[in-house]
């Protein structure tokens, strides 16, 4: 069984001091400020959400739809925070180091996913699996070959904030405990036997390249294995995971609303549906003359109500939390009731927001996109490697690409990576980082 005094580490991979640069903030909120602080965040502001409309005043990329749920992860994590406190009686750790940790991993947890959304997620792997990149195959062990045929986007943040043998690419360095409830599926993507069925493990949480890194920040936390040797979820995962599902089920559905894929009064009704007289107040709806922000109003209210309703669902499963038992989502737990106007706003959604014409457009448009680039770069790095030392200098192409290519996805000599699987994965993490401009603006002067 966890142990919460356990379960909250100053520790950094590779950093020899834990404490924070002065005695104004934490060391957890040391981590909020870097993850905010960095390149990889920063470009979340030009990565697509779910609806690719910029003429629209009023849709989510990346960066809003991480800082949403980072707000409404940190209420969650100190609402239930307060309570395991008292519960167990723990002096070394406060309410506000509940808040920053989930905070911060809130704030990061789609910083590995590339551009376009998970169609990005798809051309990568679909590169693969179908295209070009299969005749890679041979020549990659099985359980590394899986993370390309597989490429997961939760992975690459792992990767991302943990590089560590890397000395060109500067990793974030967050602490263990951030780092673990970041990886809301905590195995690797090879699946052998039945040792994967729980849903926690139905995506995975790190590349072969990090398991070392994985590991040994699972092991120091002492994070439970189930029967077959599987790490469980940090606790704290859960309030991470639920974070992003009260976002983008509400959130998504309110953008739908507002640019008219979802009709108005029938997106209004299903949120107040959601709401009983302790949060919903009639007089204060009546006074709000705007359409767009009484939709607003609702939708603040639901999430309200859905952050006390999974504090307390959350709270009730602690022990089987604790024991690495527990493998549901806490949004998927509340009444029978509003589980069915979830799922309805799901469904509509689905219709609706995420399979509009609009968004399947970028989608295809992306897919094409992404595995152009991922041919381009990853040729030209293996050239370089076929030919030794220097590329052959009729080879002009992948020299140029090269030039291209930032010092940080080579090796630490400056030259490409020896190994093939860290080769590639170099071009599929920097694939990945692109945000949607500059995938297109690249793609349409490099073809």
């Amino acid at each position: 069984m966890m142990d919460w005094n356990n379960l909250f580490s100053v520790k950094r991979l590779e950093e020899k001091y834990t404490d924070s640069a002065n005695q104004t903030r934490t060391t957890f909120e040391v981590d909020f400020d870097r993850v905010v602080f960095s390149s990889a965040f920063r470009r979340l502001q030009d990565k697509t959400q779910v609806i690719p409309l910029p003429e629209s005043d009023f849709v989510h990329t990346r960066l809003t739809h991480s800082l949403e749920t980072s707000c409404v992860g940190r209420s969650l994590a100190k609402e239930i925070g307060k309570t395991i406190i008292d519960r167990n009686g723990l002096k070394s750790v406060t309410v506000e180091d509940f808040g920053s940790v989930v905070a911060t991993a809130c704030l990061a947890h789609d910083i590995g996913n590339p551009p376009f959304g998970h169609s990005g997620e798809s051309a990568i792997s679909n590169y693969f699996r179908k295209g070009p990149g299969m005749k890679f195959e041979k020549n990659i062990p099985a359980e590394k070959w899986s993370d390309l045929i597989n490429f997961e986007g939760n992975a690459n943040g792992f990767r991302i904030l943990t590089n560590r043998h890397n000395i060109l690419k500067g990793n974030i360095r967050l602490t263990y405990s951030t780092l673990a409830a970041f990886t809301k599926y905590p195995c690797a993507s090879f699946k052998e036997g039945k040792q994967h069925q729980k849903r926690i493990h139905k995506k995975y949480g790190y590349f072969c390249a990090e398991k070392d890194s994985f590991e040994e920040i699972f092991s120091e936390l002492e994070i439970a294995k189930n029967k077959d040797g599987i790490y469980s979820r940090h606790p704290l995962a859960y309030i991470i995971e639920a974070a992003d599902d009260i976002c983008y089920r509400i959130i998504d559905f309110e953008d739908g609303i507002r640019i008219g894929l979802i009709p108005f009064e029938q997106g209004r009704d299903i949120l107040r549906s959601m709401l009983s007289s302790a949060y919903f107040k009639q007089s204060k709806f009546n006074n709000i003359k705007d359409v767009k922000e009484q939709i607003g109003y609702l939708r603040s209210k639901v999430i309200t109500s859905l952050v006390e309703e999974v504090s307390g669902i959350f709270l009730d499963n602690e022990d089987n939390i604790l024991k690495g038992d527990f493998d549901k989502a806490l949004l998927d737990e509340i009444d029978g009731k509003r589980m069915n106007t979830l799922k309805e706003i799901e469904l509509l959604s689905i219709r609706n927001i995420y399979n509009s014409k609009e968004v399947v457009m970028i989608e295809v448009s992306g897919f094409n996109v992404v595995e152009k680039l991922m041919d381009l770069f990853i040729g030209a790095v293996n050239s370089y490697s076929e030919l030794g030392d220097k590329i052959h200098k009729e080879d002009v192409l992948s020299d140029k690409l090269i030039e291209i290519l930032p010092k940080q996805y080579l090796g630490n000599d400056g030259y490409p990576e020896k190994d093939l699987y860290l080769r590639i994965l170099q071009i599929c993490e920097f694939i990945a980082g692109m945000t949607d401009s500059y995938a297109i603006s690249l793609f349409r002067k490099l073809t």
